[in-house]
């Protein structure tokens, strides 16, 4: 993938945009809705969303790490070119895109979970916005996160932000779908902006 840098920061900022507006409105919904579950073995919506937040509890503070080690500053008309495996992962992540397992330590299934989950996944989207606006300067292909599934791999900070948000993407839509299948006025979630 090559692309100006600006217009990344923009493609991601805008489904930040459009995560924040649809989490606003799940904010609206019952306990009862939030816990329904569609099978056996199948994630409820508030599954879903904590599911995120344990993601977030890893690359946001990643994120910022690399942010603050980060001293060169770039002109945002540069063309940021994603690595292949950081590029794979990313397109992984996308909704249409086969089904992933999840580690043992990411699946919240079966928790007793509360609307607080809702309200620290949009205070995690909010950090992520800020440091997608931190970012317009930076060089997110120079840049280097660690990733949560091992220690070994390191992303460019432009994927590793791809990979987060698509992700979160990912389930949105999965809510979505869950949505559908109550028969109860089902949120429309905006597309996703590539």
């Amino acid at each position: 993938m090559k692309i100006k840098q600006s217009q990344l920061i923009q493609n991601l900022s805008l489904q930040i945009e459009s995560q924040l507006s649809f989490i606003n409105k799940l904010m609206k919904l019952s306990v009862d809705i939030l816990n329904y579950r569609q099978s056996t073995g199948r994630w409820t919506i508030l599954e879903n969303i904590e599911h995120l937040n344990r993601y977030g509890d890893f690359y946001i503070p990643e994120f910022k790490r690399v942010l603050a080690l980060s001293k060169r500053e770039i002109n945002s008309d540069e063309i940021y070119k994603s690595g292949w495996l950081g590029n794979y992962f990313a397109n992984m992540m996308l909704p249409d895109s086969s089904k992933q397992n999840t580690f043992k330590s990411m699946n919240p299934i079966e928790d007793d979970l509360t609307k607080d989950v809702q309200t620290k996944h949009l205070q995690q989207l909010n950090q992520i916005k800020d440091i997608l606006g931190q970012s317009k300067t930076k060089n997110l292909s120079k840049m280097k996160c660690n990733i949560s599934i091992s220690k070994w791999i390191k992303l460019r900070f432009g994927d590793t932000l791809r990979v987060v948000i698509y992700h979160q993407n990912r389930h949105h839509h999965q809510i979505n779908d869950i949505l559908k299948s109550t028969k109860l006025n089902p949120l429309e979630i905006l597309p996703i902006v590539h």
